[in-house]
């Protein structure tokens, strides 16, 4: 599903207030883009609060990242473009900065992923209808080069049962869905699942 830019504009200003809210967003963390109907990408401009964002920040760029309308986006642009570019239904890519999805790619240093399993919440997951399941949120090394981690990370989102989400360690997440709607329903279920297997680690203690 594709949208004006004007309606992608507001919608990533309501999304960015609710994820700000949350402590999803701290200073000028995260970024935020929706695929339009012309084809192009409505992004948040660099440098702007999440919570204070109005539809000035939000700009448009090709799935190239050439800028089409005055405005720096996001550093991390091309890191929206090669979600796009590698699922042809995506609509809306979210990245967020929450303390626990940090934590969490921190704690499993060593690891590639991390699987979640049976819990109800994976019904969040478009086209998975049951808790009887496993699915992998594959978890890339961060680095300043974009390409770097683009390479990486997607033999991983491309594999059997990959969250439509990512972890960049002691970065952020990423997810994405068919709209800005899904979209952060994938980050807000993807986020519950984080904190709730943080909890039952730090209850097992």
């Amino acid at each position: 599903m594709t949208m004006s830019f004007e309606d992608a504009a507001t919608g990533l200003v309501e999304v960015g207030r609710r994820l700000d809210a949350r402590g999803w967003a701290p200073a000028t963390a995260g970024n935020y883009s929706v695929r339009l109907d012309d084809g192009s990408i409505a992004v948040t401009v660099s440098g702007w609060h999440k919570g204070r964002l109005t539809p000035e920040g939000v700009m448009r760029v090709d799935l190239d990242g050439t800028p089409l309308t005055p405005g720096k986006p996001s550093a991390e642009t091309d890191l929206h473009l090669a979600i796009y570019r590698l699922f042809p239904h995506v609509g809306a890519v979210l990245h967020g900065h929450s303390p626990e999805a940090v934590g969490m790619s921190r704690a499993a240093a060593d690891a590639g992923e991390w699987v979640f399993a049976g819990h109800e919440m994976l019904k969040v997951f478009p086209g998975n209808t049951t808790h009887e399941a496993e699915i992998r949120l594959p978890i890339v090394d961060n680095s300043q080069d974009m390409a770097v981690i683009e390479e990486a990370i997607r033999p991983a989102l491309l594999a059997p049962n990959a969250a439509p989400a990512y972890l960049i360690r002691s970065h952020g997440l990423y997810a994405w869905g068919k709209d800005l709607a899904e979209a952060e329903r994938v980050l807000e279920g993807t986020e519950w699942l984080i904190a709730a297997e943080l909890a039952e680690r730090a209850w097992k203690r």
